[in-house]
């Protein structure tokens, strides 16, 4: 599938939208460059604010891996939860009105 970077710079407001492309950049900043009411799908795989100061086990008793990348830095819950707040809301400002949102998310 062809991917198209933000370094690309199309100016989506007024050029016809890639189909069937992966849009790499940073979603929001990616999301603000798109039509409201554009997009039939989001699919997600978000941060999960993985930076353990203890070990954490699953109810199957398995120990879960601390994720220590800079994509997964968050100062405090306020900060993961604002940059939260502010995704799922650009993905509502381009989603279609028939529009879906699939998010990969752990039980933890």
């Amino acid at each position: 599938m062809p991917q198209i970077s933000l370094a690309d710079q199309v100016d989506w407001m007024s050029d016809p939208l890639p189909l069937d492309n992966l849009l790499e950049g940073n979603c929001i900043e990616v999301m603000e460059r798109l039509p409201a009411e554009s997009i039939d799908l989001v699919f997600a795989d978000p941060p999960y604010n993985l930076q353990l100061r203890q070990d954490l086990w699953r109810p199957n008793q398995t120990l879960v891996n601390a994720v220590n990348d800079s994509w997964d830095q968050f100062s405090s819950f306020a900060e993961y939860d604002a940059f939260t707040n502010a995704w799922l809301s650009a993905c509502r400002r381009v989603l279609k009105p028939t529009g879906s949102v699939w998010v990969i998310g752990m039980y933890h």
